[in-house]
């Protein structure tokens, strides 16, 4: 009789562990993880994920009024472990609302259910949304990277002299520079290569060089800024593809030119740019 309570003993033993095991061993669905801005709420596995090298979401800031951002976006949604109890919606918001916050982050709250955030920080911006459904079983995390887009396609020299000939100019977007920097990033050469190319088949063509920007900073700030800018690509287009320093001039205008409003932020990104303008 003892041995045999033994063995229902270890029997029920076994199917508790067995139980607790399913609870506390989700596994998170393949290939996705934790973004490194947040850690999980305890409890929860990751049901899906999804990650976009270059998309748009639609956020809110404080005044409750649509703010579209772009840049690298993740999608991530988390489910609760079965078996485990779910925290409630003010509880799973206050927890990312105040993790932001500790980093230098701000966030508000549009409902009970839903929490926008935003941290800019190092010369990153990034933006988040936290949504719960199902009474807090299920919460999903959004957040976009801000970034441009890297542009893999770029005007040739050939279209290039068709704009020029034909509007005294062309606008050019396939030049880059990190933020609030004048440094012309690598990623820019395929570019600048097109244009030492229209340089080469064209040596009687003489270029303003001209900087543009949106209107983010003060007047004098993007003033500054453009002139250096257009100057820094002078410069590489003289220095390492050795065009004629007697074609081309460098100018910056900063915000005093748009060809968009700058309300938005596809608008600001139209706004800076570079621009050949025939001499």
């Amino acid at each position: 009789m003892e041995n045999t309570n033994k063995v229902v003993f270890f029997l029920l033993l076994g199917i508790f562990l067995s139980a607790g095991l399913c609870w506390t061993s989700e596994q998170d669905a393949e290939g996705c993880k934790d973004h490194p801005l947040f850690t999980r709420m305890p409890n929860y596995y990751i049901h899906k994920c999804d990650e976009t090298e270059f998309d748009s979401f639609d956020f809110k800031d404080d005044k409750g009024t649509p703010v579209t951002v772009e840049g690298r976006k993740y999608v991530i949604e988390y489910r609760i472990n079965e078996g485990a109890k779910a925290p409630s919606a003010l509880q799973i918001i206050r927890n990312f609302t105040n993790a932001i916050k500790k980093i230098g982050g701000t966030a508000y709250e549009q409902r009970t259910e839903r929490a926008f955030m935003r941290l800019a920080k190092d010369g990153k911006e990034t933006w988040a949304m936290v949504y719960i459904d199902w009474g807090g079983e299920l919460y999903r995390l959004t957040i976009v990277e801000k970034g441009g887009m890297v542009q893999e396609v770029v005007a040739d020299a050939r279209t290039m002299a068709k704009d020029i000939s034909t509007t005294g100019k062309v606008a050019i977007y396939g030049i880059y520079f990190d933020f609030n920097k004048a440094d012309v990033k690598p990623e820019s050469d395929p570019t600048l290569k097109e244009i030492a190319k229209l340089l080469s088949q064209n040596p009687n063509l003489k270029l303003y060089v001209v900087g543009h920007t949106d209107n983010v900073g003060g007047f004098d700030y993007n003033m500054k800024l453009s002139q250096a800018r257009a100057d820094a690509v002078v410069k590489a287009l003289t220095t390492q593809y050795k065009a004629n320093p007697n074609l081309l001039r460098s100018c910056g205008v900063g915000l005093l030119a748009p060809v968009a409003s700058n309300k938005t932020e596809e608008g600001r990104a139209k706004n800076r740019r570079v621009e050949l303008v025939e001499q």
